[in-house]
């Protein structure tokens, strides 16, 4: 699992506003993951139902759990004005294997409809560029998702 080190890390603490920072990662990968879907300006249904097995996946969420996390990040990222307010708590929490597999996440998303747009590719690169994460992990991600 994604996250099976970081639950046992911070199960128990509270983060500002009562967000335990697992939560925090969860609600900023799920965001980052609506910003690819909503790049080319539509999330399509399929984009929907990848980011929802995502999060079940990789972050071992229930059913309401991913409807509780999915709902809060999409308005997150209606209100957010820049992704680094989303890649800073990635950063501060995260391994680098981690932000790697976020990006492979981020990919199927782009994926999931079967047509990647120049925008997915853009806002993709640009999280990589802010997780500091070198070109080749950025095509290795690329690679794994297909």
């Amino acid at each position: 699992m994604l996250l099976t080190k970081l639950t046992a890390l911070f199960s128990g603490t509270k983060a500002t506003s009562d967000e335990t920072p697992l939560r925090a990662l969860e609600l900023s990968c799920a965001a980052l993951m609506f910003e690819v879907a909503r790049s080319d300006f539509t999330i399509d249904e399929t984009e929907r139902e990848s980011i929802r097995l995502l999060l079940t996946e990789n972050f071992a969420l229930s059913g309401e759990d991913v409807a509780t996390v999915t709902e809060e990040a999409a308005d997150n990222v209606d209100a957010a004005t820049c992704l680094f307010e989303f890649t800073r708590t990635i950063n501060d929490i995260a391994t680098v294997d981690q932000k790697r597999q976020l990006l492979t996440m981020m990919w199927r998303v782009a994926l999931a409809d079967d047509a990647l747009s120049r925008y997915e590719e853009h806002v993709i690169r640009k999280v990589a560029d802010l997780l500091y994460l070198p070109h080749h992990d950025f095509m290795l991600a690329k690679q794994l998702a297909r």
